[in-house]
């Protein structure tokens, strides 16, 4: 979450991780949240990054960690579906 501080970085952070767990749905907690949209937002920015898109501002930043924390998600169900 490019030039954006600690503070706002983790509150879009558990808001970009809530509406991935909703739309995925997929049951977790704050905390996992929180990573899931940090982690989401790195994952989304390097994605669109290889295609040569890049959003800018606090809302753009939200919808790159939304998308990045749905393919986390994503990527987690078929890990866990390939081992059971």
């Amino acid at each position: 979450m490019e030039g954006m501080g600690w503070i706002m970085s983790i509150i879009l952070g558990a808001l970009a991780g809530w509406i991935a767990e909703k739309v995925m749905k997929f049951d977790t907690g704050l905390i996992m949240n929180i990573v899931l949209g940090i982690v989401g937002a790195l994952v989304g920015n390097f994605l669109l990054g290889l295609v040569g898109v890049g959003l800018g501002g606090w809302l753009g930043q939200l919808i790159v960690a939304i998308i990045g924390a749905c393919v986390l998600i994503y990527v987690y169900r078929l890990i866990k579906a390939n081992q059971g």
